[in-house]
Order: C-alpha cells, then structure tokens, then sequence
C-alpha cells in the first residue's frame, strides 16, 4: 500500500479510537488513575508548585501573554530573512561576536517562533479557558497550567537556537526542542482529559475541534514512526500537513468559532458546519506551508532533497485528492466565522470589541490563501515545480494572515474574562491591527510578485538578476516591518492592560452563547428569540410566575 493512504488509516483509526474513549466518559479514567494524574499534575512537580500561582485563569492568562511577547520575536526574525534576501551584508557586524547572520536560517526561526511560540501558545492557552467553560467544570490543575507554560517557552527558545545551530557540544538541538515540546504538550493533554473527565454537560463541537487537535499531536508522531513515514520523503510531507491540518488549522477554527460567539454575543450560525470542519479537518491534508518536511526531517530524520519528493502515481492521486477536499471545511468554517460575526437583527455588533477585526481579516483571507496553498502543493506532488519560487511567500501569508490574526483575535475576545480589565487602550489596538494586517498584506504580495518575476526570468533563461524584482523585495520587507510594530503594540496593550486597564464588572463580561442550558421565559417572544440566544432543543424554558393582584403600600 503507498505511504499517504496507509499513514492516513492508521492515523484516522486511532484518532477515532481515542475519540471513542473520551465521548464514553474515559472509563480507563478510573477513580485510582484520576487520582494518580492528579498527584503527577501538582504534587510530584514538588517545589516548582509554589513558583506559580492556581488562582481561576492564570495557565491561560501565562500562555496568552507569553504567546504575545513571542508574536514580537516572530516578526523580527521574519522580517529581517525578508530583508536579508536582499541584504546579505545587512548584519555583517554581528560576525565579530561569532554570529554570521543567514537569511534562511532567519527564516527557520521566524516560522518556529510563528507557530510554536504564538499561535500554539494562543491555542492552548485559549483552551484552558474554553474546554472548562463548555464542560461546566474547573481546569483540574491551573498550577500545572501555569509553570508548563515556561517550560514550553524554553523549547521553543531551544527550538530557535536549533534554527541557527542544529548541533551544539555534538547534541542536536532541535531534537531536543521537539522533544521537550512533547512532554509539555503531553501534560496540556492530561490536564485537559482530566478536566473533561469531570464534566457535567456535554461539550459543544468548537471544544472537540480543540481536544482534536490537542490528541493529534502526540498521535501523528506515534504513527509516522511506527509506519515509517518519518524516514521517507513523502511520509516527512504527508506528517508536516497533517499536524498543519489537525493541529494549527483545528485548533486555530476551535478557538475562534468560539471567541466569535464572545466577541460579537450571537450564536454559532451553523453548528452543522462546525462538525463539517472537525470532520473535513481530520480526512483532508491541509495545504498550508512549505512543499517539503524540513520540520519533520529536522526532528526525525534525514531528507534526501527538500526540493525533489518522489510521489508514485498513487501518491499522487491520493495527497491530489485530499487536498482538493480541504475546500469543504475551509469553506464551512469562514461561512460560519463571517455569518456570526455579522448577526441578526437581534444583535447589534460592537466595531470596538477586541478582537473582532483580527476575527473577520482571518475568516476572509483563509479562503484564497488556500487556493493558492493548494495550487502550488499541487504543483509540488506532481513534480512539475513551476510555482515553487512562491511557496515561501505564501507559507508566510498562511501564518501572518490567517494563523496569527485568528488565534489573537480569539486571545483579545477572551482577555476580558481572562483577565478581569480591559486592555489597556483600544485606540492602541485598532492601530496594532492596522499596522500588522497593513504590513503582512501589502509586504507579502509584493515579495510574491517579485518571486513571480524572478520565475518568469528563470523560465526565459535569463541569468542576470533583475532589478526591479530587488527593489520590489525593499519595498515589501520595508512594509512588513509594520507587522514588527503592530506586534510591539499589541503586546504591551495586552501587558499593560493587566495592571492599568479598566476594570470589569463580572456581571458585565460576554459570555459564550454556544450552548445554554436554560431560558427565562418573563414575558411573550418568539421562537426566534429563544433560538437567538443559543438555546437549543434541550434547553429547558423557565416561565416566571406572574400575578395581576393590585399591590399595596409598602410599610416602613
């Protein structure tokens, strides 16, 4: 059998596997294993307990803000790859302190820094948020919540050095990152099963589009290496787009259908479409990012040539199809994204809520960044390698305008709560957002066209360089340094707003309307109403008693 559809039913059957365990109730949760996990989440960490505070919020409120500090980093290193592309010369003064400053190597750091240091600690800190919020429970360990999340801060430094040096006194640097990465990772995923373990409702689907992408993880690995696909060129590619699919894409979707709900007060448009995307984001390989598996190689094994992956016909057939399916959830998920954040006459959406902007420019942008994703992959399986001089430019546009504005926004919808206070300016955070969404649209597509230039000259035999194709490289790493600035004030307003934001009334914080488990029923409404409000076929509608007797005065 070849290697995409063999990796893929070993894959979707231990995924389902494990989601038949968790939706029983995880009977393997006994009450001694409960317990045991327990004690390894807070009492076996010892001293390292009492360096971290437990207090409701705080595992999310650390990996957010954490998330946001890296967002600066991740911007500095991709713009300064941007701008030694046509530098190189730019950072020759760093040799004397014995660092030779290298554009691709920039750009390692830059993609580690995107997704391990922002969007994944948006999404997992959104997640300890979210998943108790729909289970109708308490995280089982806020300390373990809290003092991972530095752990995972440290594997992904580790992973930036690697990025630079892969081998440090003979140890491979960035085997080491992945796997401190994996065991941060796997404590994520004990805390949140034992969280749902002590559910009392059932979870609504943006929490098992997270809990999905949680699971994968872990999952992927254990399959890739007993199938051997982590040794094999197309394995490495079919294991770097599966974790891009079930990880980033079905976590990033988990966390924003869910902050779209607060950041606008309707209800999810469709929950239909929600179990579209869970199921379309598990049999579909997701296109974004690179055409090979140099991630993959990095911490796995050797990759023969990173440009030249030998696809046999099946192959071809099989990645061809399921990446042309990616269409179904992509489509289900901005549809559901847009239409809720638009509303009904039943709700007047607030243009200066935090985080709507970023919501709405990842919900609109999502669809043709995959078309393009999608057409140059294409390219890629079928060994023609027309559009391969674009691929780095889109895998940039995939994280800066989709992956990057839908895990803040859905950080900023959540931060309220999170935190108790507002940020700290939202004239700050309207300028963030232009200055980032600006910077990363016009920046990115004038680097494409350059790239586009530079493939139409190559196809034309021409060997000097062209010139316009180097000015228009200044041009849009110049106008990506705006992202640089709009990280910069997006992080201090989401810091600052901890301790000089105004405060929150609780009564006054959104809260989701995805699912509700009553409604008080005071005077006549429609069914629309009801509906409106998130109720469901199973939420139970309460009448309020009401008498017409004549009152009387009151006595003092």
């Amino acid at each position: 059998m070849d290697t995409i559809l063999s990796t893929m039913f070993y894959f979707w059957i231990t995924l389902f596997v494990v989601y038949f365990l968790v939706q029983r109730g995880l009977w393997i949760f006994s009450d001694v294993a409960k317990g045991t996990v327990s004690f390894m989440l807070e009492k076996a960490l010892g001293p390292g307990a009492d360096l971290v505070e437990g207090r409701p919020g705080a595992g999310a409120r650390s990996w957010i803000m954490q998330g946001a500090l890296w967002m600066i980093f991740a911007s500095m290193f991709t713009f300064t790859s941007m701008w030694l592309t046509h530098d190189p010369d730019a950072l020759h003064s760093l040799a004397s302190w014995g660092y030779t400053a290298n554009a691709e190597e920039l750009a390692a750091a830059g993609v580690y820094a995107t997704l391990y240091g922002t969007v994944s600690m948006f999404i997992i800190g959104c997640s300890f948020h979210i998943i108790p919020k729909l289970a109708g429970t308490e995280l089982a360990s806020e300390t373990n919540a809290n003092l991972v999340s530095f752990v995972w801060t440290i594997s992904v430094l580790v992973l930036v050095i690697g990025s630079q040096n892969n081998s440090i006194l003979g140890i491979d640097v960035i085997p080491l990152g992945v796997a401190l990465n994996n065991v941060v990772l796997l404590a994520v995923i004990m805390n949140q099963l034992l969280t749902v373990a002590n559910r009392t409702r059932n979870i609504a689907t943006p929490g098992w589009l997270i809990l999905i992408a949680l699971l994968s993880s872990p999952i992927l690995a254990i399959v890739s290496i007993v199938s051997g696909a982590a040794n094999d060129n197309v394995g490495q590619w079919l294991t770097y787009h599966i974790f891009g699919g079930t990880f980033f894409f079905a976590g990033v979707a988990g966390v924003a259908l869910y902050a779209s709900s607060i950041a606008s007060g309707n209800p999810l448009w469709s929950k239909t479409l929600v179990g579209v995307t869970l199921i379309g984001s598990i049999f579909t390989i997701n296109p974004f990012g690179d055409v090979d598996g140099q991630m993959v190689m990095d911490a796995f094994g050797p990759l023969a040539d990173n440009n030249v992956i030998p696809f046999t016909n099946q192959d071809m057939l099989a990645a061809s199809f399921l990446m042309a399916l990616v269409s179904i959830p992509v489509l289900a998920f901005s549809s559901n994204m847009l239409v809720t954040m638009r509303g009904s006459d039943m709700f007047v959406d607030d243009p200066d809520a935090s985080g709507n902007a970023e919501l709405n420019l990842g919900s609109w942008l999502i669809i043709p960044i995959v078309i393009g994703s999608l057409f140059v992959q294409t390219d890629t399986v079928s060994g023609t390698n027309e559009l391969l001089g674009i691929s780095n430019s889109l895998s940039v546009m995939a994280g800066w305008l989709v992956l990057v504005p839908l895990s803040l926004g859905a950080a900023l919808s959540l931060y309220p709560e999170l935190v108790g206070r507002h940020l700290f300016s939202q004239n700050r955070a309207r300028w963030g957002f232009w200055m980032m969404s600006g910077g990363a649209i016009f920046g990115l597509s004038i680097t494409m066209i350059a790239d586009f230039m530079d493939i139409a000259l190559a196809e034309l035999l021409v060997e000097d360089p062209s010139i316009l194709s180097e000015e228009l490289r200044k041009v849009g790493s110049v106008m990506f340094y705006g992202v640089v600035i709009g990280s910069i004030l997006h992080s201090l307003n989401m810091v600052t707003g901890m301790f000089r934001g105004n405060l929150i009334p609780k009564k006054s914080v959104r809260t989701s309307s995805i699912s509700v488990e009553s409604y008080p029923l005071v005077s006549p409404t429609t069914i629309r109403r009801i509906l409106s409000s998130g109720a469901d076929l199973d939420t139970e509608v309460i009448p309020t008693g009401e008498n017409d007797e004549k009152g009387s005065a009151t006595k003092l």
